[in-house]
């Protein structure tokens, strides 16, 4: 049952002796649906309302609308849709029917429908879905379809992944895994906030084309070796990536999500105005060429999109124009592609919080450190904003957050201090220093956000009945 429950206390002490006592129970709520008749992820689905659970007519009910479910209870992506009471007919009330989603949305009951209760079906039409059970999650506060930290589904519960030398590759993997696109961060250091219970995976070393994180070299990690404030987690380009032969992170083919299915996208009328919205999308800096004729080779299946016109400063290829869904004569031969200048300057902070740790760059297909050669706050102030972290309050030196390891990427850096990346700063060059990792910079910035609440609930509806004992 997708309702879970949690307790909150508060203690307020004056001059040692405890004045108020405040019990929070958090009652967390979000279309309750389960699954009957079968087994955790396959079976007759049923909706709770006014207080009892009821069944769903399948009267319109198709993939769209099982791919909602499956989502909702951490089942995977929707392989079939059963109709006419498969897994037997239920009892009691038919709370939905003409159900129709989008397969977006993160609740049944957020779909269109006719209706509580109004309906004209019989027990026969009772709806039903088999989802895949992919057993791997995204969640944590700030979690999105597409971004979050990394669970595993084990032994029979969910736990985390250490971020022991987590990477893009692995996080590609976990991307590609859930149809959420392509790689662009591998956060670390519990970035969506720490988990609890088990960290199942560590040390997890991915090449990067494995159908699923578990099939990667990995060791099993023990809470006393690995905790919950080393958590992984990735950040996905969601319903867009780049494909075909010949491709890097941030070039090759177009290709994106429609109707939970990959498509190709025409060149015709396609330019660099919008190969600049996929660079910008995917966090891969900004348009250099859009090749056409199938440069990094053709795609198969569906090809969404022809005409696109965008004005270059939509944030996604979606919000421009274009001639509509599968709407098009062209054959794959016809296939779009993008070069992207390549990453602008991915950084991250280790060790420490999201907002502070040693500065990692991200540069030839690995994290590399910072010399503290003049580090100074002009330098962390580009950071600090570049992380959306506020302002900069500190600037610790000689690896005051530990030593990294591998590349030093970079050193003698000079920020004005309103440079939009670190990279725009002067420096000496990729590699080009003579340090050692004993002078690895850091920062501190003065943004640290907290998300306790939603570390909690993870749902988008709660309410709180507060029971308050006073202690005189």
């Amino acid at each position: 049952m997708s309702m879970s429950f949690s307790v909150l206390y508060t203690v307020v002490f004056f001059k040692g002796r405890i004045l108020k006592y405040s019990l929070c129970h958090v009652f967390c709520l979000k279309g309750l649906i389960r699954l009957a008749g079968s087994t955790r992820c396959s079976g007759r689905v049923e909706v709770y309302h006014n207080n009892s659970w009821g069944t769903v007519c399948d009267d319109g009910w198709d993939l769209n609308d099982a791919e909602v479910v499956c989502r909702q209870l951490n089942c995977g992506s929707a392989l079939e849709v059963p109709t006419s009471a498969h897994f037997g007919a239920g009892t009691g009330q038919i709370w939905l029917d003409h159900v129709t989603c989008s397969g977006n949305e993160s609740s049944l009951t957020e779909c269109q429908h006719s209706g509580f209760g109004s309906n004209t079906c019989g027990r026969g039409q009772d709806a039903a879905v088999i989802c895949s059970a992919v057993p791997i999650i995204l969640t944590g506060c700030g979690s999105t379809r597409c971004s979050g930290r990394v669970e595993v589904y084990l032994n029979n519960s969910w736990g985390t992944v250490c971020d022991d030398g987590w990477d893009l590759n692995d996080a590609e993997v976990v991307c590609r895994q859930l149809n959420c696109g392509t790689a662009l961060e591998a956060p670390r250091s519990a970035d969506f906030g720490a988990g609890t219970g088990q960290v199942w995976l560590d040390d997890v070393t991915c090449l990067g084309n494995e159908s699923s994180l578990t099939e990667c070299q990995h060791s099993r990690s023990r809470l006393n070796s690995c905790r919950h404030c080393k958590d992984a987690a990735v950040i996905c380009s969601d319903l867009i990536r780049l494909a075909g032969s010949g491709l890097s992170r941030c070039s090759g083919r177009v290709e994106i999500l429609h109707h939970n299915i990959w498509g190709t996208v025409t060149d015709y009328n396609f330019d660099l105005n919008d190969a600049e919205v996929v660079c910008r999308q995917l966090n891969c800096g900004t348009a250099l060429e859009a090749p056409r004729f199938s440069h990094f080779g053709a795609g198969t299946g569906q090809i969404w999109l022809s005409g696109v016109t965008c004005s270059g400063n939509e944030s996604s290829l979606t919000e421009c124009q274009h001639s509509g869904w599968g709407n098009n004569s062209y054959g794959h031969y016809y296939d779009v592609g993008v070069i992207c200048s390549g990453d602008k300057g991915l950084v991250r902070l280790a060790v420490s919080t999201r907002c502070s740790g040693r500065l990692e760059v991200y540069h030839n297909n690995s994290w590399g450190t910072v010399c503290d050669d003049g580090w100074d706050l002009n330098d962390a102030e580009v950071v600090c904003r570049q992380l959306n972290c506020g302002s900069a309050l500190e600037v610790p030196q000689t690896a005051h957050f530990g030593a990294g390891t591998g590349q030093i990427w970079l050193d003698n850096v000079t920020c004005l201090g309103s440079e939009s990346s670190l990279t725009e700063c002067q420096h000496s060059g990729f590699g080009s220093n003579r340090c050692e990792h004993g002078q690895d910079a850091a920062v501190i910035c003065s943004g640290e956000k907290t998300c306790e609440i939603y570390m909690i609930l993870q749902v988008s509806l709660f309410f709180c009945v507060f029971h308050e004992v006073f202690l005189m």
